[in-house]
């Protein structure tokens, strides 16, 4: 089962589109997470119309018109394992502790809102992952999205792409 995890788009505000190559990705992932920070309604209805399946929550900078189609937790099984996705989660100090006490439950969270691209583990085996933005690089030196497999109850081929600058 092919992955595609996404945050932080920020759309129309920081881009006016999403990037090409993080588009020519939606027809082959089996499953899209997008962590929040969308802005506009226009974008989620993109993903919902070209995605065989969209887990997705609601972020900071989000409305009414999202927060009210969105949850700001999401979970989902896929081949095994328990995905987990929210928008913030606090300073990276202790995080792997701080998420893995909140989602006792997941093997996985993917999560947005800092727009730095984070893969780590905690103790308890929880894996965190944070895709970056396609749009807004920030302090970052580029726009990123990941790309994942789930294999045999694994999560394997956990990939960050940099998107060329604009």
């Amino acid at each position: 089962m092919r992955l595609l995890l996404m945050s932080d788009t920020h759309l129309p505000k920081r881009a006016k589109a999403l990037p090409e190559p993080l588009l020519a990705e939606l027809p082959r992932a089996d499953v899209v997470f997008h962590a929040g920070d969308w802005v506009d309604t226009v974008t989620l209805d993109l993903l919902e119309s070209r995605s065989a399946r969209l887990v997705a929550v609601y972020g900071n900078n989000d409305g009414p018109g999202l927060r009210a189609r969105l949850p700001e937790v999401a979970r989902a099984e896929l081949g095994g394992l328990r995905f987990g996705v929210v928008h913030e989660t606090g300073a990276s100090q202790g995080r792997e502790a701080r998420c893995a006490a909140r989602f006792p439950d997941l093997d996985v969270l993917v999560f947005g809102h800092s727009h730095i691209p984070w893969d780590t583990t905690a103790a308890t085996g929880l894996r965190l992952l944070n895709p970056g933005s396609p749009t807004d690089r920030r302090r970052q030196p580029y726009c990123t999205y990941m790309t994942a497999t789930v294999d045999a109850g694994a999560l394997t081929d956990v990939e960050l792409h940099r998107l060329p600058r604009r």
